[in-house]
């Protein structure tokens, strides 16, 4: 009997699944109360059928979901704390309502059924967290909130195979919805992207490192620290927070520390300064900065220090405090990306670049842009990413690469060059911005009046986490096709799953870039 399973990440033991500990530092106990939290949920969404659940139940079943996304939560006891507050929910809403067996969720039936109704349920988790970064901005949609209940039953129920497959289109298709929401909230609450240069300098001084994806924490981080001396710098996917113009005002949001998220442990060490973690992306920390990380929201891990919230509202005191008695660097240091570069430009969202349709479309007329690629999703530690890289830097000089999440750092500080003043690389946001990138290709395939499929365009995508999972699910029931997906093959895709996917979508497993590249330009 094995301590665990979890095969829910793309760095998952052997390909397989964990089942002693998990490779993201997550302890079986951990992963077991995280797998009875979901059972607990299924039970939440069995007790609210029929009837309106309410604004706590609703916000326990976003957070619930989001808090088991790989990489957010470490702590059991805040889990814990979880499971009792849904039980409390369920039954005041049907005391009757059973939980599903934790136990079962991964490994209990026929494969394909276990496949399939696993790749609902992470894709469930991935649209959580985009769904809370809407709701703590004030944006909800009845519909989306309903599906989480709906889906979150099926889950809990028998169906053949050919149902699940219709549940997923209906979820990708909802997911968009989701997507468009969030796009919503975070352009009316910071207005549209501009394209943006962003500074790899850290200035002497104190400073801050706020990480994860959660805007309104670092709007409410910027606020509290004006004025005091200490300067703020963006990790990871918080990095296109510089092109939101109610963002960048702020003279003290400086620039951008570290690279993607797995780089952490080697990029902390040592830090003279408190780092926030606001969403997931949080690894194990090592002792020499340990005492430095600070987390909120769902994100958990034992014996960090946590910041609550009331209302939306937070107390960011302890890291200030913290980052005043660090004191940052005595002297100005100068980063570089993976590649060497120090520059990274951001902010190329669907305003900025549909802004700019018409020269897009001329450029494309006159053949000076023969190709669009989107290269992007989510980065990880394990070995066959640097495909990414190499991949960017095959693309022939008269083609365009859109990109957005982490998986950009493989390659965002690449000079590139531009065609005609547009530059070869569009970093188009946080995996959250996917919404973007989808709207330009529907605005593209509107001009030169054809299908998505029929345009010159063609996405090579990397995943590691849910998130990534809903993703692919909207693009899946969009219709998209051709997709490249890597650097593995997710293992909770059963044989027969996978095969229905190559079938039906033409996915595709990525080989090298060279033979990847080839096969691509050749059906131009």
């Amino acid at each position: 009997m094995s301590d665990m399973f979890c095969f829910q990440c793309e760095q998952t033991a052997g390909g397989k699944g964990c089942t002693k500990g998990g490779v993201c530092g997550k302890k079986p106990e951990v992963a077991n109360k995280q797998d009875e939290l979901t059972g607990a949920l299924i039970g939440l969404a069995r007790a609210a059928a029929g009837k309106t659940p309410g604004k706590t139940a609703d916000e326990l079943m976003m957070q619930g979901l989001f808090t088991t996304v790989t990489n957010v939560n470490f702590d059991s006891s805040r889990i814990d704390e979880f499971i009792r507050l849904v039980a409390a929910e369920k039954a005041k809403l049907d005391p009757g309502a059973q939980d599903f067996p934790a136990g079962t969720l991964f490994t209990g039936g026929e494969e394909d059924i276990v496949s399939l109704r696993s790749t609902l349920l992470l894709g469930l988790r991935g649209m959580a967290a985009y769904a809370w970064h809407a709701y703590v901005l004030g944006k909800r949609d009845d519909e989306l909130t309903a599906w989480f209940y709906k889906g979150m039953r099926a889950i809990g129920e028998e169906h053949t195979a050919e149902e699940w497959l219709n549940l997923l289109m209906e979820f990708g298709h909802i997911n968009l919805k989701c997507m468009a929401l969030l796009d919503e909230a975070n352009t009316s609450a910071y207005g549209h992207p501009v394209p943006t240069e962003v500074s790899t300098l850290v200035e002497k001084g104190p400073f801050i490192v706020i990480t994860g994806h959660d805007l309104h924490d670092l709007k409410q981080l910027l606020e509290q620290t004006k004025d005091k001396g200490i300067n703020i710098y963006t990790h990871g996917e918080m990095l296109p927070a510089h092109a939101y113009p109610e963002l960048k005002k702020y003279p003290h949001l400086k620039g951008n520390f570290g690279t993607a998220w797995q780089n952490q442990q080697k990029e902390f060490d040592n830090l003279p300064a408190p780092i926030l973690y606001t969403t997931n992306c949080l690894m194990p920390p090592k002792p020499s900065y340990a005492d430095r990380v600070f987390t909120t929201a769902v994100v958990g891990y034992p014996e960090l220090k946590h910041i609550p919230g009331e209302n939306g509202s937070k107390d960011f005191t302890p890291v200030i405090n913290k980052a005043l008695e660090l004191g940052g660097w005595k002297e100005d240091k100068q980063f570089t990306g993976i590649n060497g570069g120090a520059g990274l430009m951001t902010g190329f969202g669907r305003n900025a670049v549909l802004g700019v349709a018409d020269k897009v479309i001329d450029a494309v007329k006159a053949g000076a842009i023969k190709h669009f690629f989107l290269v992007g999703g989510c980065d990880g530690a394990k070995p066959g990413r640097n495909y990414y890289t190499e991949f960017v830097q095959k693309t022939p000089k008269d083609t365009v690469v859109l990109t957005l999440a982490c998986g950009k750092y493989r390659f965002n500080d690449l000079n590139a060059g531009d065609i005609g003043g547009i530059p070869r690389i569009l970093d188009m946001g946080q995996c959250n911005d996917a919404y973007s990138a989808i709207q330009v290709a529907v605005a593209l395939a509107g001009a030169f009046q054809c299908g998505v499929n029929d345009l010159p365009l063609t996405l090579v995508l990397s995943w590691y986490e849910q998130k990534a999972v809903c993703i692919l699910l909207t693009l899946l029931a969009l219709g998209i096709k051709n997709i490249y997906i890597g650097p593995s093959l997710p293992a909770f895709l059963s044989g027969n799953v996978l095969n229905i996917l190559v079938e039906k979508f033409n996915l595709k497993p990525i080989s090298t870039p060279a033979e990847d590249m080839q096969a691509i330009l050749s059906r131009c």
